[in-house]
C-alpha cells in the first residue's frame, strides 16, 4: 500500500489535530474500526534523539490529547551488528545521549522505553498526583518512565510493545536509509497481520521542508533544488509550538535501567574505535554548541564563518553541530530559526550556513530518498558511470588496499594527514573531504571498490558517518553526483584532481610534522603563511565545480 499524505489542514483542530504541518505527515497504515479506542499513541524515536523542537513527538502527543489518550515514547536499539554496523564511537554516544534523554523525560512525566529485546529490567514511579497540568507533560503526574532491556531484538519488539499496551496509533520518525526503511516495512507487515486496527504515521522531523514535500523526484543537482525548498521555505521555518497536554499514563510499570552496565555491555560488543572527547552528547550540549554565550556558533563564531569555514587552519570557524543534527539531539529547524535572528551579525555567513544546513543536507536526502541505491555505482547518473568505467583501467601510478589507506600508509602526507584526523578526531575537516574521497578514486582499482573503501572509512570513523550527508558527500566526490557533466568530466581527465598545486600543497605540509602526527588540522594555526597562501589552490579548484 503507497503511503498518503494526511489531509491539508494547517492548524489543529477537530479534524487535524496535530501541531504538525500535515504535509510532515504519511499515513502508512491507516488502521481500522477494531483499533484501541482511547489506546495509547507511541511514538517510535529513532533519527530525532530529542523531545524539544520534535515535529513527530509533537504530532503524537497532538493525537494524544484529542482522544484522550495517554503517550509514550519507544526507542529500539538495533541488535548486533548494530544499525548500519555502528562502532563504539558512534553507540556509546547514541546511549549516553538517550540516557540523557530519559532524565529528562523523567522530569516531563513521559514514559519512555528502550527496546532491545524481551527482558524488562526498569520501573520508576514519577509522582503521587493524578493530572496533567496547563504546560503539558512536565506537570503530568501518577506516571512512570519506563525502559525494556536486552541484547536481541530491537525493533522487532515494536509491535509486541504495541500490542501488549493497546496501542491505537502509531507515530514513526523518518529516514531515508534502506535498514531503517526495511525495519518500518517489517513493523508494518507484522501490525497488519496481527493487529491490523493500529494506525501508523510516519513524521518527516528532520528536514525544514520535508522531503517528500521538496521535491516529488530525484534532483539533479544543489541549483534545481534550491529554487524548489526556496519557494516554500517561509511555509516550514516557524517557530516549535509547546507539546499538547496529555492523559496521564497507567500502563505497564517495568523496572530501572543500569546505564553503565548497558553502555558497556554494547560498547564492548562493538567494533573498538574509541569515543570523541570533545563533543558531549545531548540536548543541552546541542543548544550550548549553538547559542552557548562561552563558545556558542551563533554568539561567538558566527562572524568568521563566510571567510574562513574553507581553511583547514581554522576549525573553529565550523559549526561543530553535524553530529547533533546526525543523533537528532538538535533540530535543523531549530538552527535555521536561530540563525535568521543572529542575521544581522554577518549576513554573508549566516546566508552560507543556511546553504549548508538546508539545501545542502535537505540535498542528500533527497538523494537517499529518491536512489535506493544511494552507496553504490549504481546510483551514479549514466554519464558519470560511463565516465568512470570508460577510465576504470587507466594505469595507477599507486594502487594502496582498504588497510593501508585505513592506516594511512600512502605516499601523501597530506593524505594521510586526513584520514588520521578522521581516525582519531571523528572528524575530518569538510574542506578536505573531496580531496581524500578523490585521491581513494586514484589509488583503487577501479570506482566500484573507491566507493566502498570511502564508505566503509567514512560511517566507521566519522562520528556522523552512517548518515545521507556522507553517501551524497562520497558520491559526489567520486561519481560527480550533483556536478555539471563537463565539469566532473575535465576534471577527471585532469590526472583525477591530481593537478601540479599538490606538489606544492605536501611539499610544504612535510615539516609540519605536528600534523601528521595529530591529525588534527586546527594545530595548524601556528604554522607558516605560505601553507595557508597555498590553500587558495585548493579551495579555488573545490569552488569550481559546487554548483
Amino acid at each position: 500500500m503507497r503511503p498518503t499524505t494526511v489531509s491539508p489542514r494547517t492548524v489543529p483542530g477537530p479534524t487535524n489535530p496535530s501541531p504538525a504541518h500535515p504535509s510532515r505527515v504519511r499515513v502508512i497504515h491507516p488502521g481500522g474500526d477494531d483499533g484501541k479506542p482511547g489506546g495509547p499513541v507511541v511514538y517510535w524515536m529513532l533519527r530525532e534523539q530529542r523531545l524539544a523542537d520534535n515535529w513527530a513527538l509533537l504530532h503524537a502527543a497532538g493525537l494524544a490529547a484529542a482522544s484522550a489518550s495517554p503517550l509514550a515514547v519507544a526507542f529500539a536499539l538495533f541488535p548486533k551488528p548494530f544499525l548500519l554496523s555502528a562502532r563504539r564511537r558512534q553507540l556509546g554516544f547514541l546511549l549516553r545521549g538517550l540516557r540523557l534523554l530519559s532524565a529528562d523525560a523523567a522530569a516531563r512525566r513521559l514514559p519512555f522505553f528502550l527496546l532491545t529485546g524481551m527482558r524488562f529490567l526498569t520501573r520508576r514511579p514519577l509522582s503521587p498526583e493524578n493530572d496533567i497540568g496547563p504546560s503539558g507533560l512536565r506537570n503530568a503526574r501518577n506516571c512512570y518512565c519506563f525502559f525494556y532491556v536486552s541484547l536481541t531484538g530491537g525493533p522487532t519488539e515494536i509491535p509486541a510493545l504495541l500490542r501488549r499496551l493497546g496501542a491505537s496509533t502509531l507515530v514513526a520518525d523518518f529516514s531515508p536509509l534502506r535498514p531503517v526503511k526495511e525495519a518500518l516495512d517489517a513493523v508494518v507487515d507484522d501490525l497488519r497481520r496481527d493487529a491490523p486496527g493500529v494506525t501508523v504515521h510516519q513524521v518527516d522531523a528532520h528536514n525544514v521542508v520535508p522531503v517528500w514535500a521538496a521535491s516529488g523526484k530525484l534532483e539533479y543537482s544543489a541549483k534545481t533544488f534550491r529554487s524548489k525548498i526556496s519557494k516554500v521555505m517561509d511555509e516550514y521555518l516557524v517557530e516549535f509550538p509547546e507539546l499538547p497536554a496529555v492523559a496521564p499514563w497507567d500502563r505497564e510499570q517495568p523496572e530501572d535501567v543500569n546505564w553503565e552496565e548497558l553502555i558497556n555491555r554494547v560498547c564492548s560488543e562493538a567494533d573498538n574505535v574509541k569515543e570523541i572527547d570533545w563533543c558531549e552528547p545531548g540536548e543541552e550540549a546541542a543548544m550550548e554548541a549553538l547559542l552557548g554565550s562561552k563558545d556558542g556558533f551563533l554568539t561567538k563564531r558566527i562572524k568568521s564563518y563566510e571567510t574562513d569555514r574553507n581553511d583547514p587552519t581554522k576549525a573553529r570557524a565550523l559549526s561543530g553541530l553535524s553530529p547533533y543534527l546526525h543523533f537528532g539531539h538538535i533540530s535543523a529547524q531549530r538552527c535555521a530559526l536561530e540563525a535568521k535572528k543572529h542575521r544581522h551579525l554577518s549576513p554573508k555567513s549566516v546566508d552560507a550556513f543556511l546553504e549548508e544546513l538546508v539545501v545542502r543536507r535537505e540535498l542528500a536526502d533527497n538523494f537517499c530518498y529518491y536512489q535506493p541505491q544511494y552507496d553504490s555505482l549504481s546510483g551514479a547518473w549514466d554519464w558519470a558511470r560511463k565516465t568512470l568505467m570508460d577510465h576504470a583501467t587507466d594505469k595507477r601510478e599507486h594502487i594502496y588496499t582498504r588497510e593501508q589507506l585505513e592506516n594511512a600508509k600512502t605516499h601523501d602526507p597530506l593524505w594521510n594527514a586526513s584520514q588520521l584526523e578522521m581516525v582519531h578526531h571523528g572528524k575530518m575537516h569538510g574542506f578536505m573531504r573531496m580531496y581524500w574521497a578523490k585521491k581513494i578514486l586514484e589509488w583503487t582499482s577501479g570506482p566500484e571498490e573507491a566507493l566502498s573503501v570511502a564508505i566503509y572509512l567514512n560511517d566507521k570513523y566519522e562520528i556522523d558517518g552512517r548518515d545521507p550527508s556522507g553517501y551524497v558527500g562520497c558520491m559526489w566526490s567520486i561519481c560527480g553526483l550533483h556536478d555539471q557533466v563537463g565539469v566532473f568530466c575535465s576534471l577527471y581527465r585532469e590526472s583525477n584532481y591530481d593537478f601540479h598545486k599538490h606538489r606544492l600543497l605536501t611539499t610544504i605540509l612535510e615539516p609540519t610534522s605536528s600534523l601528521y602526527n595529530t591529525a588534527v588540522f586546527s594545530g595548524l594555526e601556528g604554522t607558516s603563511s605560505i601553507w595557508k597562501d597555498t590553500l587558495h589552490e585548493l579551495r579555488w579548484l573545490q569552488e569550481k565545480i559546487r554548483c
